[in-house]
């Protein structure tokens, strides 16, 4: 259940899931502990995986260029901290993004070239197949998780090929959870996080049914707790895992385990937490996905038939 005044306790119930016979573990990734999978003079970059979902943390300075030819679908850049700038590129045209921030770009040929530093994140599909082979996670997804949902991609954007870039300095508004943004393979929550550990007595333990939660910490430390259903066989079972992680890190969190994210520094704790493809109950919440009239919903299978 959710702890007092979290508004996801508003999301309907989703039902008529298969009960699971297997489960997989939680992934972790502690990217100030490793070394990069990628460097270069001006930048380091560290990748780690889950089933649907590539995470790219980077470290850069002003000059850094990421380039993608032949790009299999849309990724997002996610500025995660104000002061920093990136210009992305795409035969259609150059934009800007800049402060806390994320940009969709189109599949095929782009560039980013980092105009101010800092942190970035890029967020790709595994259908890019050259980056999951170097995630340093990649032997734990040899077996696929039988309990996350095949990948999909949602709709294209409304409108003209381009590069569509959006704030994440929005205000926060009474009954709306986070700052969502969707694109047609990603979806992004940006939270402000808190100063100070939370609450043991006001977490918010809850579960989803068939896709995974990818949880980057960005500032902090954290403990996952994740709890596993027992089912008829024994041998499935998994303990209870406490799992201490500092930022910046990532955890992957497999359904249907029950789990919550816990800050425990005195400073400021902070996730950013993405799906893959984006989820249908933050969606269907007006006003919680910022971009909904860009990026459309799929239509009902029945309807789509």
């Amino acid at each position: 259940m959710y702890g007092r005044n979290d508004l996801r306790a508003t999301l309907a119930p989703k039902s008529g899931k298969p009960a699971p016979t297997a489960f997989k573990r939680a992934s972790y990734a502690a990217f100030y502990d490793t070394p990069p999978q990628q460097e270069t003079a001006s930048a380091r970059t560290w990748l780690a995986r889950g089933q649907t979902l590539i995470v790219a943390y980077s470290e850069v300075q002003p000059g850094a260029v990421f380039e993608r030819r032949g790009q299999v679908d849309e990724y997002a850049v996610v500025l995660t901290e104000d002061g920093v700038e990136v210009e992305i590129e795409i035969p259609e045209g150059t934009v800007t993004a800049s402060d806390k921030s994320i940009a969709f770009v189109p599949p095929g040929d782009s560039k980013v070239t980092v105009v101010k530093g800092g942190r970035i994140l890029r967020l790709f599909t595994v259908r890019s197949e050259d980056l999951a082979a170097q995630c340093s996670n990649a032997d734990a997804y040899a077996e696929p998780d039988p309990n996350v949902a095949p990948f999909e991609a949602w709709p294209d954007p409304v409108g003209e090929r381009k590069v569509r870039v959006y704030s994440g300095n929005v205000a926060p508004e009474q009954g709306r959870f986070g700052r969502i943004y969707r694109g047609s393979t990603i979806m992004v929550n940006f939270g402000d996080g808190r100063v100070g550990p939370r609450a043991a007595d006001n977490l918010s333990p809850h579960h989803h049914d068939d896709f995974e939660q990818y949880s980057i910490a960005l500032d902090g430390d954290y403990i996952h707790h994740l709890r596993w259903p027992w089912i008829s066989d024994s041998t499935q079972w998994i303990d209870d895992d406490h799992e201490r992680i500092a930022a910046p890190s990532l955890a992957v969190i497999p359904p249907p385990s029950t789990h919550t994210s816990q800050g425990v520094s005195e400073g400021l704790n902070r996730l950013l937490d993405t799906f893959c493809p984006p989820r249908f109950d933050f969606s269907a919440k007006p006003g919680w996905v910022l971009n909904a009239d860009d990026y459309p919903m799929p239509q009902p299978k029945d309807e789509a038939q």
